[in-house]
């Protein structure tokens, strides 16, 4: 039995890498064919964080313009959200706030904020790197989300510790840590 279950919702621009980022944390193999998701996928994932049994409901929100509408009927019952942009294509930034206001909508009349991180997607790409550090951490501070963090799908960099973050962070808002 889960000392916890929390739902987590993935979002972002289409092609940044959330389908492959969550099949590289169920799996742990990399899938460079990803087709594109439409609509929403939805995936369990049962993980032990600080010595507390967590049940992860990972919903994967399709980034595509014509599926933006159905967003916040997805993020209701969200414990916490994933924004995702690809590093190496700054207008995957583009739609940023569009993303953050679509995503509020869905946890409105809710008096307190939900554990939102931002992840930079391609960090094995680095060399090809359009967006710095520091201006996407600033973003993600001066819209108040929990963090900023940085990953490769590809090589498997940070995939868990975004992951656990988020766990964290729900466990703590829970009062569960």
């Amino acid at each position: 039995m889960a000392d916890a279950m929390f739902k987590i919702v993935f979002f972002g621009d289409g092609g940044v890498g959330k389908t492959t980022l969550i099949n590289r944390y169920l799996t742990g193999v990399f899938k460079s064919d990803s087709v594109i998701t439409i609509g929403v996928d939805f995936h369990v994932k049962k993980v032990d964080i600080d010595g507390k049994r967590v049940s992860l409901q990972i919903w994967d929100f399709a980034g595509e313009d014509r599926f933006r509408f159905l967003m916040p009927s997805y993020v209701v019952g969200a414990s916490g959200g994933i924004f995702m942009f690809d590093i190496t294509r700054y207008t995957s930034l583009k739609n940023f706030n569009d993303w953050i206001e679509i995503f509020k909508m869905g946890y409105k009349g809710d008096n307190h904020q939900m554990p939102v991180l931002m992840v930079g997607s391609k960090l094995d790409l680095e060399y090809k790197r359009a967006v710095s550090r520091e201006e996407a951490f600033e973003l993600a501070k001066k819209n108040n989300l929990f963090g900023y963090l940085e990953c490769s799908a590809k090589d498997g960099q940070n995939v868990d510790d975004i992951f656990e973050e988020i766990s964290r962070l729900m466990l703590m808002k829970a009062g569960l840590l």
